[in-house]
C-alpha cells in the first residue's frame, strides 16, 4: 500500500510558485534540470558543508565535468532544520535534485513508497558497481524501508559499542564484559572505587535509548525493532520492560554520574577522554575526538572496544552489532537516465578507498586498500564493520517524529524518577506506536 508523504498535499499547492522561479534559461524536463545551452545539470543538495564528506563527491564530479562539458555539477548546502521540508516540497513539484541528503527511516520510506527515489542496489549492479557495497551496510539500510529496496547510499556507516579505558580496567581487575551481569558487576566495582562507570550524554536523550535498545536486541535478536514495526512484538512485552528497568537501575545507582540529564555530548566525551569515566557507549563518529591529541588525554592506545554484552537466555549474538548510517544520500528516480548512469559510475567507483584515504571516513563501501597511516582506532572500527554479520537498527529508526519524541523525552524521566516505572515508559511508547501505525493504514 502506497502511503502519502506527510505535508505533500500542501506542498503541491506551491508547485506554481516553484516553477515560476525557473528563470535565466533554466527549466524542467522529465524531472531533470536543463539549461539553455543543452548541458545537463546534476544537482546535489545536502545539509553537510562541502568541505566535509560531500567533498569526495564534488571533487570527482568536477573532474568528470572537465572531460564532459555537456554535464555540469551544482552543489547546494541547506540548513539541517530546513532540509526535510525542502526535499518534500521538491518531491511534490517533481523537481527532486539528482542527489539529495535526507533523513533515513520513516521519512525516506515514504519517498520510496511513492516512487521518488532510486533503488541503489539494482542501479549499482547494472553499472558494475554492485561489489563496491558492504553487505552489512546494504542489509542495514534496506531494513529501514522494510527490506523493499536500497534507497540510500551508505556514504557513512558507524559501528556502535562500549569504548573503554584499558588502564582503568587493568587497575581494577576488570575484563571485557561478555554478559550484562558482568557489565553491571564491572560498573559496581568502578563506582565503589570512586570512578564513574559510564559517560553518558543524557541531555541529547537518544544515548539513553541506545542502552535500552542494546539490551532489547540481546533479548529478542538484532531485528527486534523490525518485529515491533510488523506487530510481531509489542513494547510492553517482558524483554522491553526488563531493558528499561535495567537502564533505570543503572542510572539510579549512579553509574551515569550525578547529572546525567544535563550532561551534553561534549562533556560526556571529555569525561571519558580525560580518564574520569571507565566506559562510553558511542559510535565510531566519536573517532574524530578519540584521534585528536588535544582532546584525548588517555591516549588512543588505552582505548578498547567491546560489543553489547549478551543477556542470559536471549536470542542476540555478538556477531551482530548496532550500526548507524547517519544522514543518508539518495538519487532521484525521475532524473536517473543514461547520463546519470555514466556519471554515477565515474563518481562512486573506488569510493570506499577514497573516503578512507582522503578523509578517514568509514563508509558502507568496501575498502580494498587500507592506508598504512590510518589511526589504530579507525582501523579497529573498519575491521569491526567488515566482520558484522547483522546490523541492528537503533531504537527509534522506524518511529515517526511523535513516537520518537515520546521515546526520548520519557527516557529522561525514566532515569531520574523511580516513581516513573519501566512499564509506564513502554506503555506510553507503545501507545504512540499504535497511533503511528493507525495513521499509516
Amino acid at each position: 500500500m502506497i502511503k502519502p508523504l506527510r505535508a505533500l498535499a500542501a506542498a503541491v499547492a506551491l508547485v506554481p510558485v516553484l516553477a515560476s522561479c525557473s528563470a535565466g534559461g533554466i527549466g524542467l524536463e522529465g524531472g531533470k534540470t536543463i539549461v539553455s545551452d543543452k548541458a545537463r545539470v546534476i544537482r546535489y543538495v545536502t545539509s553537510d558543508l562541502e568541505f566535509m564528506q560531500p567533498r569526495l563527491i564534488s571533487d570527482r564530479a568536477r573532474e568528470y565535468e572537465k572531460s564532459h562539458p555537456d554535464v555540469k555539477y551544482e552543489f547546494e548546502n541547506v540548513g539541517t532544520s530546513d532540509l526535510l521540508q525542502k526535499i518534500q516540497l521538491l518531491a511534490a513539484s517533481n523537481d527532486l535534485p539528482d542527489l539529495f541528503a535526507y533523513e533515513s527511516g520513516r521519512p525516506l520510506e515514504r519517498l520510496s513508497d511513492n516512487g521518488y527515489v532510486l533503488d541503489v542496489e539494482k542501479a549499482f549492479a547494472e553499472i558494475g558497481l554492485g561489489d563496491e557495497l558492504n553487505p552489512a551496510a546494504v542489509k542495514l539500510l534496506k531494513s529501514m524501508t522494510r527490506s523493499q529496496g536500497l534507497y540510500a547510499l551508505p556514504l557513512e556507516i558507524n559501528v556502535e559499542g562500549f569504548w573503554y579505558n584499558k588502564k582503568l580496567f587493568a587497575k581494577y581487575g576488570v575484563k571485557e564484559p561478555k554478559t550484562w551481569d558482568e557489565l553491571l558487576q564491572a560498573a559496581e566495582r568502578f563506582r565503589t572505587a570512586g570512578v564513574q562507570p559510564f559517560a553518558l550524554a543524557g541531555a541529547q536523550k537518544w544515548p539513553i535509548t541506545r542502552l535500552i535498545n542494546g539490551y532489547v536486541i540481546r533479548v529478542y535478536g538484532y531485528d527486534a525493532m523490525q518485529k515491533v514495526d510488523r506487530g510481531e512484538l509489542r513494547l510492553t512485552d517482558p524483554g522491553f520492560v526488563e531493558a528499561a528497568s535495567v537502564v533505570q537501575k543503572m542510572a539510579l545507582r549512579g553509574y551515569f554520574g550525578d547529572h546525567v540529564n544535563t550532561t551534553d555530548m561534549e562533556e560526556a566525551v571529555n569525561r571519558f577522554l580525560q580518564g574520569q569515566a571507565a566506559m562510553y557507549y558511542t559510535g565510531s563518529w566519536s573517532l574524530r575526538d578519540f584521534n585528536d591529541p588535544a582532546k584525548n588525554r588517555i591516549g588512543t592506545e588505552q582505548i578498547g572496544l567491546f560489543n553489547i554484552p549478551l543477556v542470559a537466555g536471549g536470542k542476540g549474538t555478538t556477531d551482530d552489532w548496532l550500526l548507524n548510517a547517519g544522514l543518508t544520500t539518495s538519487f532521484s528516480a525521475a532524473s536517473y537516465d543514461d547520463t546519470m548512469k555514466k556519471w554515477v559510475k565515474a563518481v562512486f567507483e573506488d569510493y570506499g578507498d577514497r573516503a578512507m584515504k582522503e578523509k578517514g571516513v568509514i563508509s558502507g563501501f568496501k575498502v580494498d586498500r587500507m592506508p598504512a597511516s590510518l589511526p589504530s582506532l579507525t582501523q579497529l572500527a573498519q575491521t569491526t564493520i567488515e566482520s558484522v554479520k547483522n546490523g541492528a537498527l537503533w531504537f527509534e529508526a522506524l518511529f515517526d517524529t511523535d513516537a520518537q519524541a515520546v521515546a526520548w523525552d520519557n527516557a529522561q524521566l525514566l532515569v531520574m524518577n523511580a516513581d516513573y516505572t519501566p512499564r509506564m515508559y513502554m506503555e506510553e511508547l507503545q501507545a504512540a506506536i499504535d497511533r503511528q501505525q493507525k495513521e499509516e493504514e
